[in-house]
């Protein structure tokens, strides 16, 4: 049997789905899942033992040039040849369902009252239902496993295995060992800590810290930590797979709500992430080395205020607390 795993993007999203996959391999070994992404994000993906083949695509590009939409269906078109039993949408959204009917005759997705763009369940022949409001994680588990018959409960999930995987092969630009791993960005403003209190944990843990950055905001903060305190690095700029293995080498990782973040959680790593505005019981998962700090603003996850910055009001002495007890 094969199938395809239609999960474009973002990053920590993809990670969400992607701890499905040790549990559905288990169960059926013999199964190929290909899994269909947004080529920015495919070194996530890459190195996985139970992703048999990783298919992308560059939706992105079409809000730049609409001829691009052409080009773009003929190349899903073209993986389509390789004759899916069943499509599974595990991002429902109107995109990603047109993007799994282009695949094949048979797909799963989420419900029309499951998720936020509710037509795309119109593409589907057979659909799950689970509350839009549950845990993202348990959402992913949901949507991949029932229409396959495979089952994954609550223990499974907290028991999984780290299941990013980077190469070996690859030289770090960086000579750094024993850090705190600091993630200071994220997709929105108002999911963004201010540099101000990461320097304040910074000098309360007085431990080697190494900030990582992906765009000239996240730069300038790396840049601002390292100059007003001796035992912090600003990291070059890495590719995904480097991330990987940074986050996998470090001792403990704190950062907002984005995909770094979520990296520490998929391989089992001590982290503590910060929530503002988005919800933390929907947007992670709790365990003995994975916590989480909310800001005392209430959240409803069907519609997030895009005025709450409460984020900025978390007090650093109280990740100080929560970094310390996970510390070796």
């Amino acid at each position: 049997m094969k199938i395809a795993i239609v999960k474009l993007s973002a990053m920590g999203d993809i990670i969400h789905a992607m701890v499905a996959l040790q549990q559905i391999k288990k169960q059926q070994p013999n199964l190929q899942i290909d899994w269909i992404v947004e080529q920015g994000f495919k070194q996530v993906l890459e190195n996985n033992p139970d992703i048999d083949n990783i298919l992308t695509v560059n939706l992105k590009a079409i809000k730049k040039d609409k001829r691009a939409l052409f080009s773009e269906i003929k190349k899903i078109k073209s993986y389509a040849k390789n004759n899916y039993d069943l499509v599974i949408d595990a991002q429902g959204l109107l995109k990603s369902a047109i993007t799994s009917k282009l695949l094949g005759k048979k797909v799963a997705g989420f419900s029309k009252e499951s998720i936020r763009e509710g037509i795309a369940s119109f593409f589907y022949s057979d659909t799950v239902e689970i509350d839009y409001a549950a845990n993202a994680i348990e959402r992913n588990v949901k949507v991949l496993c029932k229409p396959l018959g495979v089952e994954m409960s609550k223990e499974d999930i907290l028991n999984k295995k780290p299941f990013l995987h980077f190469s070996q092969k690859q030289e770090l630009p960086i000579d750094i060992e024993d850090y705190i791993l600091f993630v200071v960005g994220a997709s929105k403003e108002n999911k963004i800590y201010p540099k101000e209190h990461f320097l304040e944990v910074a000098k309360q843990l007085n431990e080697k810290v190494l900030v990582i950055w992906a765009n000239e905001y996240e730069k300038k903060v790396a840049d601002y930590l390292a100059e007003n305190l001796e035992q912090v690095t600003a990291s070059p700029k890495l590719n995904l797979d480097q991330l990987k293995r940074v986050v996998a080498e470090s001792k403990l990782i704190i950062g907002g709500d984005t995909g770094p973040t979520h990296m520490a959680w998929a391989l089992n790593i001590p982290s503590v992430t910060i929530f503002g505005n988005t919800p933390e019981h929907r947007n992670t998962y709790l365990t003995s080395i994975n916590k989480v700090i909310k800001s005392d603003t209430f959240v409803d996850p069907l519609k997030l205020d895009k005025n709450d910055f409460s984020i900025r009001e978390i007090a650093p002495e109280k990740i100080v607390t929560i970094a310390k007890e996970l510390l070796p």
